[in-house]
C-alpha cells in the first residue's frame, strides 16, 4: 500500500495539531490504537498499516473547523503528499454505506462541484478491509478513549444533529462490528481497554491516549 511511514505520519500530525489544536487529535490516536488492536487479530490486516491509516483518517482537520469538508481536505492533502491509499481513508471513513446523505453535519460546506466529486468517488470506490476497519474504529472512539458504539452515536448526534439516514448509518456500523467480530473470532469490546470506564464515566480509571512515539515505536525498536 502507498501510505506514509510512521515517522512521516507523526510529522504530518504534529503539523496538523499545531495548525488546529483540538480534541480531534486525541480521537485520532484512539482510532489508530483500536485499528492496530483489531488488525492484530485479523487474518488479512497488518497492524502497523492499520495504525497509520487510523492515525491520519481526520488529517483534513488541519485546515480548521469544518464538517464534510474535512474529508475532502484530508484527501487532497494526502494525495498531494503522494499517498493515495491513505487519502482514500479520509473520504471513506464516514460512509459505511456509499451515500453522501449519511453525513449528519453540514454537508454544504463544500461547493456544488466538490459535492459532485464526492458523490462520484463514493459511487466508484471499492472498499478494502482497511476502509471498513477505520469506519468501525471511528465509531468506537471518543477523544477520551474507547467506548460503546452507541455512546459515540449519541456524541456525534448531539454535536452535529441527525437526519433521515442516521438510523441507517447506525445499523450499518453495528453490522460492521458484528462482521469484524466474526472475522477475528472475538468480542471487540473485550480487546479495547477502558471501554466500561470511558462509556460510563468512571473518570478515576479513564485512559489517557498514549504518546504515539511510545505506542508505535519505529521498526526494530523494543516494545
Amino acid at each position: 500500500m502507498n501510505i506514509p511511514t510512521w515517522t512521516e505520519a507523526e510529522r504530518m500530525m504534529s503539523e496538523a495539531k499545531a495548525r488546529n489544536p483540538g480534541a480531534w487529535a486525541q480521537h485520532a490516536q484512539y482510532v489508530a490504537q483500536a485499528a492496530r488492536i483489531i488488525a492484530s487479530r485479523h487474518p488479512r490486516l497488518d497492524p502497523e498499516i492499520a495504525y497509520i491509516l487510523g492515525y491520519l483518517h481526520d488529517i483534513g482537520r488541519r485546515e480548521g473547523t469544518s464538517d464534510l469538508r474535512h474529508t475532502l481536505d484530508g484527501y487532497r492533502y494526502l494525495m498531494g503528499q503522494g499517498f493515495p491509499d491513505a487519502a482514500q481513508i479520509c473520504l471513506t471513513h464516514s460512509f459505511p454505506i456509499k451515500d453522501l446523505r449519511l453525513y449528519s453535519g453540514n454537508r454544504w460546506d463544500c461547493t456544488a462541484e466538490e459535492i459532485q466529486f464526492l458523490n462520484n468517488y463514493l459511487a466508484n470506490v471499492v472498499y478494502s478491509d482497511y476502509d471498513r476497519l477505520i469506519q468501525l474504529c471511528d465509531a468506537l472512539c471518543l477523544p477520551t478513549g474507547f467506548c460503546l458504539m452507541e455512546k459515540r452515536f449519541v456524541d456525534v448526534a448531539l454535536r452535529h444533529g441527525v437526519n433521515e439516514m442516521t438510523a441507517v448509518k447506525w445499523k450499518a456500523l453495528l453490522q460492521l462490528l458484528q462482521a469484524f467480530e466474526m472475522e477475528i473470532g472475538e468480542k471487540i469490546y473485550r480487546l479495547l481497554p477502558g471501554v466500561v470506564e470511558n462509556t460510563f464515566g468512571f473518570t478515576s480509571a479513564a485512559q489517557e491516549p498514549s504518546n504515539p512515539a511510545e505506542d508505535n515505536p519505529r521498526p526494530g525498536a523494543p516494545r
